[in-house]
C-alpha cells in the first residue's frame, strides 16, 4: 500500500526519500546535540570511558532525537532544555538498548559487535545502568523535574511492555488486544515522551502537551508495525532475518493472517511457531501463509491508519512552522527499508 507525503520546494512537489533529506531542517541541532550528549557520558573511569568511545562509533537514525527537535521547532525554538531533553531520551534509550542485548545475547548491534560480545554481559549491565543514571542526574542539575517525571514514566512503561511481553509469549495468550498494548508500553511510550518532551522544552500549554503525548503514541505504535512488517517481508526491502519467527514472537501480521484462516491452517502454524528450532522449511512456510492470508496487507493498513490519525490530530493544533517537516519524518517511519 503507497502511502506518500509530499512536501513543497521551490514550487515543486518531491517527496524526501532519505532520512538525510528528512531530517535536514534539524541537522544543526543534531550536530548541537551530538557534542551535548557525548560531553554528558564522559567517564574518568579508564574502562568505562574505553566503552563509551565504542559507544558512540555506533551511530543510529537519531530519530529520536530529531522527534523531539522537530516537536520543539512545531511549537517555539530549539533551546537548551530541548537539548536536555533530547540528550535524557537518546540515554535512556541506548541503556535499554544494551540491556536488550545481555538479555538477547546477541553478538551484534548497527553493524558492530555488541558490547556484552566483547566486554561480557557485566561491563553491558553496568553501562546501561551508568547510562540511566546520567539521565537521571542530567534532569535533577538543570532541575528539570517535569522531564524527568514524563522519562520516569516511559522506563516503567517500557519495563511493564517487557514483562507483559514475557506472560503473554504464549501462541495461544497472544491477541490483537494484547498487541497493542505491550508495543504500547515497549516501543510507543519512548516516542511519546518524544514528543512529550519536545514540547514542553517550548511551552507550558498543558492542552498541547496532551496532545502530543497522544500523537506520539500514535507514531510510535506505527513505528512498531513497521519494525514488524520487516521480519515477514520479501527480498525487495534487504533480507528479512526472520528473527521474530525464529523467537516464536507473534506480531500483528501473523495475529490477522490467524483470524482469516481456517481452523486446521492455524493449528498447523501454531505448531510450526511453537518449534524452538525451525528449519527453513519451516519458516518459510510461515511467511508464505501470512502473505496468503493477506497478513500483511492488513497490518499495514493498521500501520497507516495509525500515523494518518496522528497527523489529522496535530494539524488541530496551534503549530508555529514545520508541520511538513513533521510529516515528512512519519512518512519516513512507515516507508523506511530497515
Amino acid at each position: 500500500m503507497a502511502h506518500e507525503v509530499l512536501f513543497k520546494n521551490s514550487n515543486v512537489l518531491t517527496r524526501k526519500n532519505s532520512l538525510t533529506e528528512v531530517t535536514e531542517p534539524v541537522q544543526e541541532d543534531l550536530a548541537v546535540f551530538r557534542k551535548f550528549f557525548k560531553n554528558e557520558i564522559r567517564s574518568d573511569v579508564f574502562l568505562l570511558d574505553q566503552v563509551i568511545h565504542y559507544l558512540l562509533r555506533q551511530k543510529g537514525k537519531e530519530i529520536r532525537p530529531t522527534l523531539v527537535f522537530m516537536t520543539a521547532r512545531m511549537f517555539g525554538e530549539v533551546d537548551k532544555r530541548s537539548f536536555i531533553a533530547a540528550t535524557m531520551i537518546e540515554l535512556l534509550h541506548t541503556a535499554t538498548l544494551i540491556h536488550d542485548d545481555v538479555v538477547d545475547e546477541a553478538d551484534m548491534r548497527r553493524g558492530f559487535l555488541s558490547i556484552n560480545k566483547i566486554w561480557r554481559n557485566k561491563a553491558g549491565v553496568l553501562l546501561g545502568d551508568f547510562l540511566l543514571s546520567k539521565g537521571l542526574l542530567i534532569a535533577l542539575d538543570h532541575k528539570e523535574y517535569q522531564l524527568l517525571h514524563v522519562l520516569s514514566d516511559a522506563v516503567r512503561l517500557m519495563s511493564e511492555g517487557e514483562l507483559r511481553q514475557l506472560k503473554t509469549s504464549n501462541l495461544f495468550n497472544m491477541t490483537e488486544e494484547r498487541y497493542f498494548q505491550i508495543i504500547s508500553e515497549k516501543t510507543a511510550s519512548l516516542i511519546s515522551a518524544c514528543c512529550q518532551c519536545g514540547v514542553i522544552a517550548t511551552t507550558d500549554d498543558e492542552q498541547v502537551i496532551r496532545e502530543m503525548k497522544e500523537i506520539g503514541l500514535k507514531v510510535g505504535i506505527a513505528f512498531q508495525i513497521k519494525d514488524d512488517l520487516f521480519d515477514y517481508g520479501l527480498d525487495d526491502i534487504g533480507k528479512p532475518k526472520r528473527n521474530d519467527i525464529k523467537e516464536r514472537k507473534v506480531t500483528l501480521p501473523l495475529i490477522y493472517a490467524l483470524e482469516r484462516a481456517s481452523k486446521p491452517k492455524q493449528l498447523l502454524i501454531r505448531r510450526l511457531m511453537r518449534k524452538r528450532k525451525k528449519s527453513k522449511k519451516d519458516i518459510d512456510r510461515i511467511v508464505a501463509f501470512v502473505h496468503e492470508q493477506k497478513g500483511l496487507e492488513a497490518a499495514e493498513q493498521k500501520m497507516v491508519e495509525f500515523s494518518s490519525d496522528a497527523m489529522n490530530r496535530l494539524k488541530t493544533l496551534p503549530v508555529v512552522k514545520g508541520l511538513d517537516d513533521f510529516e515528512a519524518l512519519v512518512d519516513f517511519i512507515i516507508t523506511r527499508k530497515k
